[in-house]
């Protein structure tokens, strides 16, 4: 069984050697930073599959959850881009993680439906988010306000932030990966 911090680890190492190999998405420039959520997560599992199949062969990507590893865990991943390929500022970005509303699409929605998940695998938030280096928008502000809306306003209990920050990608806007991770207690 994976832990937290195993898990966040190897979900950022698989991000690295992704943008590494300098795949485009759409019309946009190489790296992974510009990727949707979902060929994100779709690659991270490829190379995850392949170079850690004891831990994340039964690895499936799904519409509910996002992630699912059979036994072990069930995943909702979000992405956190202040700025757009374009290195404008992205209006409404940090809606993904705030939105405290049941229902929608976003972090706090995502707590909301993991509790409410008839599965039993072990739940979490898989947050990958992009700053420039140097940072023109910390994330920080962001990440501790979805902790703090979690605990105090929907009465969430989150396990302690496991982090892994990723330098040198490959993307002129979307240099720095902070990968960070939850698990939903109760």
């Amino acid at each position: 069984m994976l832990s937290n911090l195993e898990l966040v680890e190897d979900f950022a190492s698989a991000l690295v050697k992704f943008d590494a190999g300098g795949a485009v998405f759409k019309d946009y420039r190489p790296g992974v930073g510009p990727h949707s959520e979902d060929a994100m997560v779709k690659a991270a599992m490829s190379i995850l599959r392949d170079s850690k199949p004891e831990s994340w062969g039964r690895a499936r990507t799904k519409r509910t959850p996002d992630l699912l590893i059979e036994g072990d865990w069930q995943i909702e991943v979000k992405l956190l881009r202040p700025y757009g390929d374009n290195n404008r500022i992205a209006e409404n970005w940090s809606q993904n993680l705030l939105h405290p509303y049941a229902g929608n699409e976003s972090c706090l929605g995502d707590c909301l439906k993991l509790l409410r998940s008839e599965r039993q695998e072990r739940r979490g938030i898989l947050v990958v988010g992009y700053e420039h280096n140097p940072c023109k928008t910390p994330l920080e502000p962001c990440l501790r306000g979805f902790e703090i809306l979690a605990k105090s306003i929907l009465g969430v209990e989150l396990s302690k932030r496991e982090e892994v920050v990723c330098t040198g990608l490959i993307h002129p806007v979307h240099q720095v990966a902070r990968v960070s991770f939850w698990e939903v207690v109760k």
